[in-house]
C-alpha cells in the first residue's frame, strides 16, 4: 500500500504564464482513441493510421480515413469521454480525405496504378449502414475532399501527385493535377454532374504541372485551393465551375530559427524569401482564409498565414509559432532543417462565439489554439496530440475538437495512431507543465529529452536537468523554476570540454555540488565508444573531474548503465538502470563511490516484476536521511503498470565490493505515478526519468519526452507534497 499523506498535485492546474492568453475558457483533452480498436482481434500485428477525419451532422460519430488499412473508419463518440470502436469499411483502394453530408460520408479513394497513370474515385457511402452506394470516377489521384454547407457540391483536389524519387521530385511530372466540382444529390446521395476544373498556367512554379493540394467551402460556395509545391492559391465558384481569382502563396523572411539537424536547438539562424508552399486551408469567414505552411516541397516558412480572396496578406506568423512549439518541448531536432515543425493541418471552428485557429505540427506532434481577432490571432493554448497529427473535426454544438494522428509505431512497439478528443470548459489550460523562456537575444531555450532531475541545496523551487544522448551534439543542464505553473526553464548551460560541447556523453542523472558545479552520470554504449562514466562540471559547465567506471564492473557491462546519481557527504551513489552480466535478473546495482578514498562498492535493488518487457531504475536522489528511487517498466499506453517511487533507508545499506556477493536492500512503496500518468487522457507514457525533493521538501518529478523522436512529444511535469 502507499503510505498516507501524499497530495497529488498537477502543477499545470494553475494558470498559465503570461506567454497564453489570459482567461479562463481552454481546451481540455478528455479522451484517446487508438485507431487499431476498430480491428478487432487483428490489432497486434496490423498497421492502421487515422489521417483525416469528419463528423457527422449530430456530433456523435467521427468518421476517419485510413490509408494503410485502405478504408475508413467509425468513432462512437456519443460518451466523448470514453469512444468505442464503431466499424471499419474497405474501400479498395487508398482513401485520401473524408467528409459527411446529410447522412451521407464522402471519401477521396486513390486507385492510381502508378504516378504516370493517376486514377481514382469518390465512394458516396451511408454512415447509418457502413455500405458504399455509389462510385463517381474522378479520373485522377484525389487528395482533399470538402462539401459545401448547402451540400449541393462536392469539391475534390486531384493532386496527380508526383513521385519523389524521379529527378529528386522536381516538378514539372505530368500528367497535371485539377480540380473537380460534383453537384452532388443529398436526398439520393448521388453525383449528378461533374466538372473538371483545370489549374494549368495560372502558378508561376511549374505552371503546366500544377498540385492541389487542400480545398475548403464558404457559406458562398467558393473553393479556395491551394497548390503546395506551386506556392500558388486557387479561388473558384463552384456555381459556375470558374476560376475567379488566383495568386502566388508569397514568400517569408524568418529569424531566429533552427536549420540544422544536429540535434543542439540553436535558434539562431535566419532564412530570407522562403517559399510558404501551404497544405491545408480553412476559411475564417467569407472574405478571409488561414493557411497551414508546411513548406514539403522546397520552402519552410513553419507558420501560418491568414489572406482574404483578394489575396492580400492580412496576417503573417513568421517564425512565432515555431517558437511556441520549441518552448513546450516538442521541436523536432534531429528530423527539422530547413522545414522546422511542418505546420500541415488547419481546423477552424467557432465556439460561444468566438472563432477559433487549430494549426497542428505534423513533426512536432503538438496543436496551436489561436483566438481570430480579426487581425492578429491571440495564443490560446498548446494542446498535446498524438504522434503526427494530420487533421482535425470541430465541433461547435457539443464543445469538442478530434483529432487524427496518423503515425503508427506498431514495428517499433511504440504508440498506435489515435484519434484525441478535446472539450472546451471554463478551466485553466492543463497543458504544458513545463516550458522555457526566450532568451537574451530573444530565442527560444530548445530543450527536450529531459532524463535527470535535481534540487538547488539552498533554493526551494530551483531544480535542475539534463537531457539525454538524443541531444548528444549539445549535452546542456537546464534550470527551472518550479514555483511558476508551468514551470519555467530559465537558462541552458552547455556542458563542455575544452570549451566545447562535450561528446560521448548521455547524461541521465544529475546532482548539485554544495562545493559548487554539478556531478552528472553518464550512461554507456560500448558500440557507440560512449563511456559509462561519473563527470563533475564546474558553475561554467565544463568538465572539469572525469570517474570513469571500474574495470572490474565494466568487464559485466551492458548497455543500460547509470540512470541517476545523488550524493550523501563525500559518497556519490548511482542508480544503475537494469542488471548487467553479473547480477540476478531480478536486481540492478546501487553503486557507492568514495570521493575521499576512491574506493566503489555496491548494493543490489530488487526489481519488480516485469509483466512484458523490462523493469529498471530511473532516478535515486537522497533526503533526509533516505533514498528515493523511482523505478518503472519500460511500457506505455494500456501496458504500462509501473511507474513508481520508493523509498530505502540510507543507513540500513550495507555494500559490498565489486565482484563479491552484494547485499540486497529492502525498498519501501512511497508513491505511484500511473494515476498521474493516466489522467492526462493521452497515451501513457513509458519514461518517468526525473525526481528530486528541493529546500522545502517538495517532490518533482519529470518525464522524458524522447526529443519528439517517434514519440508524442509530451514531457509531463509533476508536484508531490510533501516530503518529511
Amino acid at each position: 500500500m502507499l503510505r498516507h499523506g501524499f497530495k497529488r498535485t498537477l502543477l499545470a492546474s494553475c494558470l498559465l504564464s503570461a506567454a497564453f492568453s489570459v482567461q479562463a475558457d481552454s481546451f481540455q483533452r478528455i479522451a484517446s482513441f487508438p485507431v487499431a480498436k476498430n480491428l478487432g482481434p487483428h490489432t497486434l500485428e496490423t498497421e492502421t493510421s487515422a489521417e483525416i477525419i469528419t463528423a457527422t451532422a449530430d456530433g456523435n460519430t467521427l468518421i476517419y480515413s485510413d490509408s494503410p488499412l485502405g478504408g475508413i473508419g467509425f468513432v462512437d463518440i456519443k460518451n466523448a469521454k470514453h469512444p468505442k470502436a464503431k466499424g471499419f469499411l474497405d474501400l479498395n483502394g487508398e482513401p485520401t480525405s473524408v467528409a459527411t453530408v446529410g447522412k451521407w460520408v464522402v471519401a477521396g479513394v486513390n486507385t492510381s496504378e502508378s504516378y504516370t497513370k493517376p486514377s481514382g474515385y469518390l465512394a458516396i457511402a451511408d454512415v447509418a449502414s457502413q455500405k458504399v452506394i455509389q462510385h463517381c470516377e474522378l479520373g485522377g489521384q484525389p487528395d482533399s475532399v470538402a462539401v459545401s454547407k448547402d451540400g449541393r457540391y462536392i469539391a475534390v483536389a486531384i493532386e496527380n501527385e508526383r513521385d519523389e524519387d524521379l529527378n529528386d521530385g522536381a516538378i514539372p511530372q505530368l500528367p497535371a493535377g485539377y480540380v473537380v466540382i460534383i453537384e452532388f444529390d443529398q436526398a439520393s446521395g448521388t453525383c449528378q454532374k461533374t466538372h473538371n476544373i483545370p489549374l494549368t498556367g495560372l502558378a508561376d512554379i511549374a505552371p503546366t504541372d500544377p498540385e492541389p493540394e487542400f480545398v475548403a467551402f464558404n457559406d458562398h460556395n467558393e473553393v479556395v485551393i491551394t497548390l503546395q509545391e506551386n506556392n500558388h492559391i486557387v479561388i473558384v465558384d463552384a456555381k459556375t465551375a470558374k476560376v475567379t481569382n488566383h495568386f502566388s502563396a508569397g514568400e517569408v523572411d524568418l529569424s531566429n530559427i533552427d536549420i540544422n539537424k544536429d540535434g543542439a536547438l540553436t535558434f539562431a539562424s535566419s532564412l530570407k524569401a522562403v517559399k510558404r508552399e501551404p497544405d491545408a486551408v480553412k476559411w475564417l469567414d467569407n472574405d478571409r482564409f488561414v493557411i497551414a505552411n508546411e513548406g514539403d516541397y522546397q520552402g519552410g516558412a513553419r507558420g501560418f498565414t491568414i489572406f482574404n480572396k483578394q489575396g492580400e496578406v492580412l496576417f503573417e506568423s513568421g517564425a512565432s509559432f515555431e517558437h511556441e512549439v520549441v518552448r513546450v518541448g516538442h521541436y523536432p531536432g534531429k528530423r527539422s532543417g530547413k522545414k522546422g515543425s511542418e505546420p500541415e493541418g488547419l481546423e477552424v471552428g467557432r465556439f460561444n462565439g468566438q472563432t477559433y485557429i487549430f494549426v497542428m505540427s505534423e513533426r512536432g506532434s503538438v496543436v496551436g489554439v489561436y483566438k481570430d481577432t480579426g487581425a492578429v490571432p491571440e495564443l490560446v493554448q498548446m494542446l498535446p496530440s498524438g504522434i503526427a497529427p494530420e487533421s482535425a473535426i470541430a465541433i461547435p454544438s457539443r464543445n469538442l475538437i478530434a483529432t487524427a494522428n496518423e503515425k503508427d509505431l506498431i514495428e517499433d512497439k511504440g504508440p498506435r495512431s489515435h484519434v484525441m478528443l478535446y472539450q472546451l470548459d471554463d478551466k485553466a489550460p492543463s497543458y504544458p507543465q513545463i516550458q522555457s523562456n526566450l532568451d537574451k537575444s530573444g530565442a527560444p531555450i530548445g530543450w527536450g529529452a529531459l532524463s535527470g532531475l535535481a534540487a538547488d541545496p539552498k533554493q526551494a523551487g530551483k531544480l535542475y536537468a539534463v537531457s539525454d544522448s538524443f541531444y548528444s551534439s549539445q549535452p546542456a543542464i537546464f534550470t527551472i523554476d518550479a514555483t511558476q505553473a508551468p514551470a519555467q526553464i530559465t537558462n541552458k548551460l552547455v556542458v563542455t570540454r575544452d570549451g566545447k560541447p562535450a561528446e560521448k556523453l548521455d547524461l541521465e542523472g544529475i546532482v548539485a555540488d554544495p562545493k559548487g558545479g554539478f556531478w552528472l552520470a553518464s550512461e554507456g554504449n560500448e558500440k557507440k565508444e560512449v563511456p559509462h562514466a561519473i563527470y563533475h562540471v564546474a558553475e561554467s559547465g565544463e568538465i572539469d573531474q572525469t570517474i570513469p567506471f571500474p574495470a572490474e564492473l565494466l568487464e559485466n557491462q551492458e548497455r543500460f548503465g547509470a540512470e541517476g546519481i545523488t550524493l550523501v557527504d563525500d559518497l556519490l551513489w548511482i542508480a544503475v538502470q537494469r542488471p548487467w552480466k553479473d547480477d540476478p535478473k531480478t536486481a540492478s546495482k546501487l553503486l557507492k563511490y568514495d570521493l575521499n578514498s576512491q574506493q566503489w562498492s555496491a548494493a543490489h535493488y530488487p526489481l519488480e516484476e516485469a509483466k512484458q518487457g523490462w523493469m529498471g531504475l530511473s532516478e535515486i536522489t537522497a533526503h533526509n536521511g533516505h533514498f528515493y528511487i523511482l523505478e518503472r517498466d519500460n511500457q506505455l499506453a494500456e501496458s504500462a503498470k509501473v511507474k513508481r517511487l520508493y523509498k530505502v533507508e540510507i543507513s540500513s545499506i550495507k555494500t559490498a565490493k565489486l565482484g563479491q556477493e552484494l547485499p540486497t536492500v529492502s525498498k519501501e512503496l512511497i508513491y505511484d505515478f500511473l494515476p498521474e500518468l493516466k489522467a492526462q487522457n493521452g497515451v501513457v507514457v513509458d519514461k518517468i526519468e526525473g525526481f528530486t525533493i528541493d529546500a522545502n521538501n517538495i517532490g518533482y518529478a519529470v518525464t522524458d519526452n524522447d526529443g519528439v523522436d517517434d514519440s508524442t512529444g509530451e514531457t509531463f511535469f509533476f508536484k508531490v507534497d510533501k516530503f518529511k
